[in-house]
């Protein structure tokens, strides 16, 4: 049995003139999961079209293919392909969940919500002989998860060749996520037992980890034991955490002994009424300067990110945004359009307000204005959103940032940082055309835990300082 599974790109992503970054950053992941479910002697190989030319004169009997909104009209078009040449084609993700009717006229199944009961019920069915059209999931359990399928990942073509997920979800709603829609029908947010995660942790080479969970600090008893058995393993690693999860407890202080170096957290606006309409409310009367200076006493960088096109919105809050991101010494910044998803009740609002602007949805990519916006015209919420980019990233401003180090390491790194990921892109775009994508690693590696001389990174953090017992939730 030949299996092929394929993660498709954007038109730019694969354009002979560019190629960001940010396409060579993390592997298929998700494929790579469900690839740990197949038959041993079964032919198995996962293409990422972000990396690679796909071959498309193959004959595989089983494609599976990876679909986000921004990849549908190109994912569709292989699926169209390979049941041309006679594959089973399966659908799944995001975009499938969101719109299921689309999806299933390209496809011989399709799967609505997480694979891990879903996937297995499929391939049974299937090496039966009787493969169904639909699976939505309904059981939620990380229990049974295999190990992932990392021999298929081509670790050269990646930055970020060890990321991995040890939960699934969120335990928050937002209205303009894609979490409700994706996990309807379930359980919302759900881990894995500490230890295999931590045996995953270890089968992992070299140092660098990359969490791609949505809210690593989600269930602090989980995160608290995973941070106590990572510590003394050496690594370096990234994740996404909220603003209450930085300041409630001492999860940030257990993370950093544990090599936590750089974390991506959602402020979104600075705007409270805005926070409100988007029930945003973990982070409603939250101190965001107090939670940056706290990561920074620990020895860890922020990604802060940010969405324009918000109710409250006018012709101000890209500058606004970006002088005081500048001025707490955010060491990047990355910017977002609000961009309403299908599935989503921020879609369901708009679309009942007549402001959807049209469905094309490689544009629903966070770049463009797809909706009336209530205070700006679309060309004025894009242009903001390019100026803010520009501007955060200028060399006056990335020294500003710098400059707002108390001790010249945290200085040199904060630099090294933010002109590593903005001002190289041309460089970036030779090494992923060379194929060298994966050394740069160590570049990375001894920015992350370089030039720490300021930190309070307590790396003998003991029983002795745990708090009480932590909360259900953060």
């Amino acid at each position: 049995m030949k299996v092929k599974m394929i993660l498709p790109a954007l038109t730019e992503a694969v354009s002979p003139f560019w190629r960001p970054i940010k396409y060579s950053l993390f592997p298929p992941l998700g494929l790579a999961t469900l690839a740990g479910y197949l038959p041993d002697n079964w032919d198995v190989e996962i293409q990422d079209e972000h990396v690679e030319r796909l071959r498309l004169d193959d004959a595989p009997d089983l494609v599976v293919i990876q679909v986000y909104i921004t990849s549908a009209r190109r994912a569709y078009a292989l699926a169209d392909h390979y049941r041309r040449r006679g594959a089973h084609v399966c659908l799944g993700g995001l975009h499938v969940t969101s719109l299921p009717d689309e999806a299933a006229q390209h496809a011989d199944t399709i799967f609505l919500g997480p694979g891990e009961d879903t996937w297995p019920a499929f391939l049974a069915d299937y090496q039966a002989g009787r493969p169904g059209k639909l699976y939505r999931s309904q059981q939620r359990t990380l229990d049974t998860l295999p190990p992932v399928r990392r021999d298929l990942i081509k670790r050269p073509l990646y930055l970020v060749p060890n990321s991995l997920v040890v939960s699934r979800g969120c335990p928050h709603y937002c209205d303009f996520c894609y979490k409700d829609a994706f996990f309807a029908g379930g359980r919302s947010f759900y881990t894995q037992r500490v230890d295999p995660a931590l045996a995953e942790i270890e089968r992992l080479p070299g140092r660098h980890l990359y969490f791609l969970d949505d809210h690593l600090f989600g269930d602090p008893r989980f995160a608290a034991a995973l941070f106590e058995g990572m510590r003394g393993m050496g690594r370096v690693w990234q994740a996404a955490g909220t603003v209450r999860s930085v300041l409630q407890g001492d999860l940030v202080a257990r993370a950093a002994a544990a090599g936590l170096r750089s974390l991506f957290v959602g402020f979104e606006t600075l705007n409270p009424t805005s926070l409100a309409a988007q029930r945003k409310v973990q982070n409603l009367n939250r101190d965001y300067a107090a939670a940056i200076r706290r990561l920074h006493d620990h020895g860890v960088m922020v990604n802060g990110s940010f969405v324009f096109g918000m109710d409250e919105d006018d012709e101000s809050v890209f500058s606004r945004t970006v002088d005081w991101a500048v001025g707490q010494g955010i060491e990047t910044a990355t910017f977002h359009i609000l961009t309403p998803y299908p599935g989503t009740a921020l879609h369901a609002r708009m679309a009942a307000a007549g402001r959807i602007l049209h469905d094309e949805w490689d544009l629903y990519d966070t770049r463009h204005t797809v909706f009336q916006p209530a205070r700006l015209s679309p060309a004025a919420l894009e242009a903001g959103y390019w100026r803010a980019y520009r501007d955060f990233y200028s060399w006056s401003n990335i020294a500003q940032g710098a400059w707002s180090k108390p001790e010249m390491g945290g200085r040199l790194r904060h630099a090294a940082y933010a002109v590593g990921w903005k001002k190289l892109e041309p460089l970036w775009d030779w090494v992923i055309r060379a194929r060298r994508v994966g050394g740069m690693r160590p570049v990375l590696e001894s920015v992350l835990n370089g030039l720490q001389s300021g930190a309070r990174v307590d790396e003998n953090l003991g029983a002795a300082a745990r708090p009480a017992p932590f909360p259900e939730s953060s």
